[in-house]
């Protein structure tokens, strides 16, 4: 399979437009989480995202996938990013302050990284590997005060979870091929999948009938479902057949700068000297990996 080659301009504007969307998600979160569940709440954006996606592409005149090979694949992506990794990421950020959560978050380059070699059989160059030492250094270093409390314990391990699973998706999406259907109705069929597991399964696991249908749950899930989830993973999947898994995630590395900035605009969140160490070592690390990956020559 060959990589179709686009301006690295075109795909840096379009990292930092991933970014800057999901950096707001976590914020957007934190708010409709006073008003519900964190699976319900998970579950209700891949119904309003994924019916906002099937649509727009109808509307395009594009078709509903029906090869079983195909539906299999994008199950599988959907299985880990938009299920098992969005579940876990409304669950962890119900635990910890959302700039937190961002920075544990960008974690996801680097085990995209280390799937890579284990799938795609891409070499780690010694800079690249020194990225990773630093990167899950980083990693370390903001998970240690979580051991102190169970609850933000959960929550740190649930965001690392999450960020696994994001990276088996991504990596997944270029390790088989998905040229059959464009991204924005991949994305739309995958949230559809989820929300046919999520929503049984919210209601089997939480009080769902607490929720509050008000526009102070509305306004923040419209944000997370269509400009944090639906428009940021079509563009990601975009990203993805035109550049390598690495470049691809990234976004990640920008997320926490987003994260963290929206976090202390409207929460009026503060972080100690230990998330921000943590946090600069996770950056750089990511960073490393990246640049490493970009420098190294690509299939054509």
């Amino acid at each position: 399979m060959t990589t179709r080659t686009t301006s690295p301009w075109l795909i840096l504007a379009t990292v930092v437009l991933i970014a800057a969307l999901i950096g707001g998600n976590f914020t957007a979160l934190k708010y409709a989480l006073d008003h519900t569940t964190p699976i319900f709440l998970a579950s209700l954006r891949t119904v309003v995202g994924g019916s906002f996606l099937i649509t727009f592409a109808l509307i395009r005149g594009e078709r509903f996938p029906t090869d079983r090979r195909v539906l299999a694949r994008i199950f599988v992506v959907s299985l880990s990013i938009t299920t098992i990794s969005s579940a876990l990421l409304v669950y962890g950020v119900n635990r910890v302050p959302a700039g937190f959560a961002s920075l544990m978050s960008s974690t996801m380059p680097l085990f995209t990284a280390l799937l890579s070699l284990l799938l795609l059989s891409t070499r780690v160059t010694r800079i690249g590997a020194i990225g990773l030492v630093v990167g899950f250094a980083g990693t370390g270093v903001l998970a240690s005060p979580s051991f102190d409390g169970e609850a933000q314990l959960i929550g740190v391990v649930s965001l690392l979870l999450s960020a696994l699973a994001w990276a088996f998706g991504t990596v997944f999406m270029k390790w088989r091929d998905f040229s059959s259907v464009t991204p924005i109705m991949l994305v739309g069929v995958q949230l559809v999948m989820s929300a046919c597991m999520l929503v049984p399964f919210a209601a089997l696991v939480e009080d769902v009938g607490s929720t509050d249908w008000s526009a102070g749950l509305m306004v923040p899930l419209l944000y997370a479902a269509i400009p944090a989830n639906a428009v940021t993973f079509s563009l990601m999947a975009t990203v993805v057949r035109r550049a390598t898994p690495t470049q691809a995630a990234a976004s990640a590395y920008l997320i926490p700068v987003f994260g963290v900035t929206f976090g202390w605009l409207i929460r009026g969140e503060r972080l100690g000297a230990t998330e921000v160490i943590g946090g600069a070592l996770v950056v750089i690390g990511v960073a490393v990996v990246v640049i490493a990956a970009n420098a190294r020559p690509q299939p054509t």
